[in-house]
């Protein structure tokens, strides 16, 4: 196995020397040169697996070499290395292509981390992912689709995971913005680390730096226990900060420290500790206006938005309704021990005319309600019940109020009729499912969905 090499680009003999250590005590070696003009002849003459580089030289800027590197040598990652407090400059790095940065004075523990994930860079596979998104089949990706959008998704997802930059995820509600942030996660060099999704409109204000940044014990009343917060059960790895514009404002504050120090501070802790997290994030508002609005910073929101990905509506790609309907069906006959099902020629008329203004979810539960529904294995259009909000208009939006779940509420509900069913038959599940007008085997699914022995 040939040693790995690195190309050091800084103005300073003693940083090239601290990195120098550092890489040879990591195994590998590492080129050095104090010069933009450097940078490039080495680069023109031999083949490195990273490249570390200052932002300011005498003879030029980092972002310069950033631009050359991505147009000459594309596969090659390249990290820059910012003083503290230039993290806007160490941003615009990242949209231009760079992998990752790191602060003066040098965090050597993240600098390990930052030249670990660079080096698991399986630069020929990522080569192949980018190319295979770009054809019309592509089995081994989650986010399924022939059309031209959902092409240009996979090929977009396959290049993100290959740098460090924070990604927003934007699309509509049941659109899969979650799928898109795991795909990105399991291509990129953080795959065996953590990914650690948080919804931010589900956690209660009062407990959400404890949440995330974790706490003492005592800190506080109830604090009984040490606790890990999600920054440290995610570090290595991946977190997926979903409907980040629901994050409260003295959140927002401490989340940019984190990001930009790239350490927390645990509730009733006396001194930060470092972590190493990528972040990705995801909302269906339109972040501008809530900056506008005042109700998210300005800062936070260009932290975030270093790179903005956009997940088409169903309805903007109906010709990928088949190919989703049959990985969906597949899946619940799976799931749920049902024979093989299909639709017919009426029913799959009848998907591809319709709105879906809930996106894929939607999709997934009209199919799950007709998979319980049917007697055979093939859906006629009859089957198919849509929301009633999206029959009237396929615009609408059905109010919904803070901190409350209508799936959650409505399983909730269903949960207890079945329970008390199934308490007034003494556990007879026929019996029980006789009482509520179900099928035996429409208890059975039931049961098996909401987890009820």
């Amino acid at each position: 196995m040939s040693i790995k090499q690195v190309l050091v680009v800084d103005d300073e003999p003693d940083i090239c020397e601290l990195l120098g250590i550092t890489l040879q005590r990591m195994g590998i070696e590492a080129v050095s040169t104090t010069r933009i003009s450097g940078a490039l002849e080495l680069l023109g003459r031999q083949t490195f697996d990273l490249c570390l580089t200052d932002m300011r030289m005498p003879d030029g800027d980092g972002l310069e070499l950033v631009q050359y590197i991505q147009k000459h040598c594309p596969e090659l990652p390249v990290a820059v290395i910012t003083a503290h407090g230039s993290v806007d400059t160490a941003v615009r790095a990242l949209q231009m292509g760079a992998f990752d940065f790191v602060t003066k004075p040098v965090n050597l523990p993240l600098l390990r981390r930052l030249v670990d994930n660079a080096l698991r860079l399986d630069r020929p596979a990522v080569r192949e992912s980018v190319a295979q998104a770009s054809l019309q089949d592509d089995g081994d990706s989650p986010l399924l689709g022939r059309s031209q959008a959902m092409r240009q998704l996979r090929a977009t997802v396959a290049k993100l995971a290959r740098s460090q930059a924070p990604v927003i995820v934007l699309g509509e509600s049941g659109s899969g913005k979650e799928l898109v942030a795991r795909e990105i996660h399991r291509l990129g060099p953080r795959a065996g680390q953590p990914f650690i999704p948080v919804n931010c409109g589900a956690i209660p204000s009062e407990l959400m730096e404890s949440e995330f940044f974790g706490h003492q014990k005592g800190a506080f009343t109830g604090a009984v226990q040490n606790k890990t917060g999600l920054f440290r059960e995610a570090h290595g790895g991946t977190l997926f900060l979903d409907e980040v514009a629901e994050l409260p404002l003295n959140l927002q504050v401490k989340l940019l420290r984190a990001l930009q120090e790239r350490a927390i501070k645990p509730v009733g802790a006396n001194r930060e500790e470092s972590v190493d997290v990528r972040v990705l994030s995801a909302t269906h508002k339109d972040l501008g206006d809530e900056v506008d609005q005042g109700r998210f910073r300005q800062d936070l929101f260009y932290r975030l938005n270093v790179v903005e990905l956009r997940v088409p509506p169903l309805r903007e790609r109906p010709d990928d309704i088949p190919e989703l309907t049959t990985h969906i069906l597949r899946d619940i006959a799976g799931q749920w021990q049902l024979p093989g099902l299909t639709l017919s020629p009426q029913a799959m008329d009848r998907l591809r005319g319709h709105h879906f203004p809930g996106n894929v979810r939607e999709l997934e539960n009209i199919l799950e309600r007709a998979a319980v529904m049917v007697d055979g294995p093939v859906i006629d259009a009859d089957l198919l019940v849509f929301p009633e909000r999206s029959r009237s208009n396929g615009s609408a939006q059905m109010p919904v109020h803070h901190g409350v779940c209508l799936d959650d509420h409505l399983a909730e509900q269903e949960r207890r009729a079945l329970e008390a069913a199934l308490q007034q038959s003494a556990g007879n599940r026929t019996a029980a499912a006789r009482t509520l007008g179900l099928s035996f085997r429409q208890m059975r699914y039931r049961l098996k969905k909401l987890g009820i022995d």
